[in-house]
């Protein structure tokens, strides 16, 4: 498969059930060769995009540590920082601070995990329920740009 609709189905996941970012690059993804390229083009599709659009990409993120369904990029990134390991006293923690996280800013916490064990994510997760609500927007799409270029990462290196 290849045009629009290949491009759409290896890079519509970049940014979490989000199809509609990979479809506002294709006209110019002939010359976008690389990982960083891509990235920087995808993340500029976000930050034009509208508020709503902005939080609906936030919310389309699955908790940390939850047990709901979520892509298979999000299930790999989790385990890979061990939170499908979590003892049961960590988990409560992860529940109890995305419930007050969402009450608080009205989406799910997002940190890139890579690299992250599950002690610097609870730390994270404290230290950002201090923010007002605009900067912890900005600061979940911030993190939202560094997950998708770690994904684009991963995939232009298997593609070698």
């Amino acid at each position: 498969m290849s045009g629009r609709e290949g491009f759409v189905r290896r890079y519509g996941a970049i940014y979490e059930d989000s199809p509609w970012v990979a479809e506002a690059v294709w006209p110019g993804a002939g010359a976008l060769r690389s990982a960083p390229a891509l990235a920087g083009a995808m993340a500029a599709v976000v930050d034009s995009a509208s508020p709503e659009q902005k939080l609906a990409l936030i919310r389309a993120h699955p908790q940390l540590a939850g047990r709901a369904r979520m892509a298979d990029a999000s299930v790999r990134e989790q385990s890979g920082a061990g939170l499908d390991q979590c003892s049961g006293q960590e988990f409560a923690d992860f529940q109890r601070l995305n419930a007050a996280y969402n009450y608080r800013f009205g989406f799910p916490f997002i940190v890139a995990v890579k690299g992250l064990s599950r002690r610097d994510i609870l730390d994270a997760f404290q230290t950002r329920l201090d923010n007002d609500p605009e900067t912890e927007f900005a600061e979940a799409l911030r993190q939202i740009h560094r997950i998708a270029a770690f994904r684009l990462a991963d995939l232009f290196e298997d593609a070698e």
